[in-house]
């Protein structure tokens, strides 16, 4: 059977965190970023949450993740609730030099993957000047 003692910091903090409004929408969706090659890779933790509740929007190089984990219902009797339940939202800033019409995603093991390619006009590229004495190339 499962126990539950008194912890009187334990039982501040929760209630701190419905008072805030943090216990009913999260703030924090852990989240990892980075860039391989051409690519930049953003993974979100979101155990626990159906696919079908998880919404992806880009508008203006602003990228919106919202997801659902829905709290338990009916007539029972909770014993711990650390689990937080609700909407979870986040939202990215990208830059000018990705592209946004190629961004891909997928969603397993409770991990959402999205991948973001480099725009071509960010890419680096040879530029060749002419000059008197021959043609040379510069990286730019």
């Amino acid at each position: 059977m499962l126990m539950r003692t008194t912890d009187p910091f334990r039982e501040l903090d929760r209630l701190t965190q419905q008072v805030f409004g943090t216990a009913a929408r999260p703030a924090f969706m852990p989240m990892d970023a980075w860039r391989d090659g051409d690519t930049f890779y953003i993974e979100f933790d979101l155990p626990g949450v159906r696919a079908d509740s998880i919404d992806l929007d880009v508008e203006r190089n602003v990228l919106t993740v919202r997801a659902d984990r829905p709290s338990r219902d009916g007539d029972i009797e909770l014993i711990a609730a650390e689990r937080p339940s609700g909407v979870f939202s986040r939202q990215l800033i990208l830059g000018d030099n990705v592209d946004l019409d190629k961004i891909s995603a997928s969603y397993h093991d409770g991990v959402l993957s999205l991948q973001v390619p480099v725009a071509e006009k960010a890419k680096p590229r040879k530029i060749a000047i002419e000059g008197s004495n021959g043609q040379r190339t510069i990286e730019g």
